[in-house]
Parts: C-alpha cells; sequence; structure tokens
C-alpha cells in the first residue's frame, strides 16, 4: 500500500501548471484541501492570475518572528516526446522513481513542508515561533510578480518572517547542497552605432567595427571564466563562483550591399556571488569606451548585488539548522546557488533565507527530460524537515 504522503505528491504532479500563462486554480485548490485536512489557517493573497498561499500554523509566542518554508506551484515546459513516461501523469515505476515535471523542482517541497507539520501535530508538538508554509506563482520566469511583489505587501509583512527556507537543489552525490547566496542576473544589450553606405566601399567607424571590439573583449573574459569553472571540484555549483557571459541576440542590417548604421548584440550575464554589479558595469563601459564613439549600453534588468545569508555563529537559526543535519548524521555543503530562486527577494528586504531541497543520491534532472525522485528520498525529506522545523522554531 502507498504511503499517504506519496500519494499527495503524485497527484500534485499531475496539477498541471507549466509556464508560460499559468492557470493555477487547481493548485490553489488542491493546496488549501491539504492545509485544512491538517488543520492549517489556509489564506489567499495576490490576484487570481497570480495568487499567493498561505498555510499558518500558529504558534505560542505571538511576539516572535515566523518561520517562512517557500516553494514555487508553476514549472517549467516539457518536450513530452522525449520522456518515458507521461510528464504529467506522476508514474511510479518498480524502484520506486515517480516521474512528473515539477519533480525535483519543485512540488516535492511543498508536500514535505506540509507533511512534516502533519507528523508534528500528531506527535502533540506545539511550536514557539509561527510556521508559514508559502506557494508562491511565477518564480520559473524570474518571481517578480510573484514573490518579487509580495514582499512588499502589508500581506507579507504581517506574517513578521525571521528565517526563511527555499528551494534548493538535488545532488548526485550522499549530501545535500545548501545556498546561502545566489548569482545575480544582470543581462545587457550594446549598441553600436556607426558609419553607412554602400557596401563596396571600406567606410571608417562602422558599427560592424566598434561591434567587433566589444565582441572580442567580451569573449576574452568568457574564456578566463571557462578556465577558471575547469578547476573548481564540481562543473554544475561551481558556476556560482564565476561569471557566465553568453552572446544571445544580435540584431540589425537591412541587406547585403548596405552597412548598417547601427547593430546591436544582447548579453546574458549572470555574475559570480563575488563579483558587485557597479564593478562589472564599469568595466563593459569601459570596454564600449574603447571601442568607439556612439555606443550605448543598457543594464536590462538590475538586479543589485545582495549580501549573503550567514552560516556562521551570528546567526541562530543556521546553528539550528546545521545542529539537527549534525544530529542525524547527514552530510551538507553550503555554496552560492548556480541560478535563481525566490530566497533574493527575502534576502533583498532583510531576511537571512537558505536554500535547501532535501535531495541526495539523486541524478540532477532539474529543468531536464525524464524529471523525477525516488519515494524513498521524497520520504526522507518529510524526516528532514519535521526536524529542521522543529529546532527552528524555537530559536
Amino acid at each position: 500500500m502507498e504511503n499517504s504522503s506519496v500519494t499527495k505528491f503524485r497527484e500534485y504532479l499531475r496539477i498541471t501548471s507549466v509556464q508560460p500563462n499559468v492557470d493555477y486554480t487547481k493548485c490553489v485548490e488542491f493546496i488549501k484541501r491539504l492545509g485544512e485536512e491538517v488543520g492549517l489557517e489556509t489564506r489567499v493573497f495576490g490576484t487570481v492570475l497570480k495568487p499567493v498561499v498561505i498555510l499558518t500554523w500558529t504558534g505560542t509566542d505571538h511576539q516572535a518572528g515566523s518561520i517562512l518554508l517557500n516553494s514555487h506551484m508553476d514549472v517549467v515546459p516539457v518536450y513530452k516526446e522525449s520522456w518515458i513516461h507521461d510528464p504529467f501523469a506522476a508514474v511510479k515505476d518498480e524502484q520506486g522513481n515517480i516521474y512528473g515535471r515539477g519533480a525535483q523542482d519543485c512540488k516535492c517541497l511543498g508536500i514535505q513542508y506540509i507533511e512534516a507539520v502533519r507528523k508534528l501535530k500528531e506527535e502533540g508538538f506545539r511550536p514557539k515561533r509561527t510556521v508559514n508554509i508559502s506557494f508562491v506563482p511565477d518564480e520559473e520566469i524570474g518571481g517578480v510578480k510573484g514573490m518579487g511583489t509580495f514582499v512588499n505587501s502589508d500581506d507579507f509583512k504581517k506574517l513578521k518572517v525571521a528565517f526563511a527556507l527555499d528551494e534548493g537543489a538535488t545532488f548526485n552525490e550522499d549530501k545535500f547542497m545548501i545556498f546561502n547566496n545566489e548569482r545575480v542576473a544582470f543581462p545587457i544589450k550594446i549598441v553600436c552605432n556607426g558609419t553607412t553606405g554602400h557596401g563596396s566601399l571600406l567606410h571608417p567607424n562602422t558599427a560592424g567595427e566598434k561591434l567587433w571590439k566589444v565582441l572580442d573583449a567580451m569573449m576574452d573574459f568568457r574564456q578566463t571564466q571557462v578556465e577558471k569553472l575547469s578547476t573548481l571540484s564540481h562543473p554544475i555549483f561551481g558556476l556560482a563562483k564565476v561569471t557566465t557571459v553568453n552572446l544571445a541576440i544580435l540584431e540589425g542590417g537591412v541587406q547585403n550591399n548596405v552597412v548598417p548604421p547601427e547593430l546591436s548584440m544582447t548579453f546574458d550575464v549572470r555574475l559570480s556571488v563575488h563579483t558587485k554589479s557597479q564593478e562589472f558595469l564599469k568595466w563593459i563601459q569601459d570596454i564600449c569606451w574603447n571601442a568607439g564613439e556612439n555606443i550605448t549600453m543598457e543594464v536590462l534588468n538590475d538586479n543589485p548585488t545582495v549580501p549573503g545569508t550567514a552560516t556562521d555563529s551570528s546567526n541562530p537559526f543556521w546553528i539550528a539548522m546545521s545542529s539537527v543535519l549534525d544530529e542525524m548524521k547527514l552530510k551538507y555543503q553550503v555554496t552560492g546557488c548556480p541560478g535563481s530562486t525566490d530566497a533574493r527577494f527575502l534576502r533583498k528586504i532583510g531576511i537571512p533565507a537558505l536554500g535547501f531541497s532535501p535531495i541526495r543520491n539523486t541524478e540532477i534532472l532539474v529543468h531536464s527530460h525524464n524529471e523525477m525522485l525516488n519515494e524513498v528520498n521524497f520520504l526522507e525529506g518529510i524526516d528532514v524537515y519535521r526536524n529542521l522545523i522543529k529546532a527552528l522554531v524555537n530559536v
């Protein structure tokens, strides 16, 4: 007979909440039902199109700040023809592997949070701090209209969050990854203007010459980061320590025999956890200046560098969390997140937040074909969260 927690997890995976243009109605109804079954206060904030569901377990100390356990409802698109099972059927094979989009990223977390709280309530445990379990929209498309908007609302402020856990990452070794900061998305568009005219002539100061100089400098820098990454221990999580630069869009020109007056390049840039955005911006500006006149640069989404969450004795929540993992004899590694999560919005307003997904010894299939999670790993995560919540609410 299947564990009831696994059954709920599979039911959640069957709810299609694929970007773009997600209809969150079924997710909200499902989460509210689970919350009510466990005896949690259920509230929905935001809008019908961008709902935020909060399940609350009220603590005994109403003056103490609450613990926030966050996950997102949306998932990335799939290529069904590349999956061995329907990505929205939540098929479980003979080995206990549960296949579904969101199995690792990160519908597992939402169910694990609820089931961990259910266990504690059944044991008669009473939390000192209030526990708020949040389910937010649109993380997979940047989170700006999800958590990014919610953290600035009066409804969020009333939660009085003192510490938060958000999604971490799957790891294929016998240890957990814990993210205390993350890289900053810093997309840049550079427009080169120059002399136009007939394509048969060698005009001076063309847009193409300027583009070449800027692109050459960007690619030289990119190569230094490729070489740096090759010296780091893990090719994925080592990314947090390097700045990635990728040419994403080239635009300009009308036809072959006309030298264009304007050419533009757009770069996907992710700043390392050690790189300050203003310093990198100054470096780009110097490149453009040296390449010639009439070159403009625009940062398409200027995300500020946000300090990481402390993982030392200065953070009592970290002491509680690490103590639990040590007592359970679980290995873990603190690092920066190679991508972006909703935790950055929390850190930006001063709330300490750590990214943690209790999934170890599992192939990393986030955003990949055949995303899956074994039921043994899933159930282990519930036990880990049970112990973590019990410790965190008493800090």
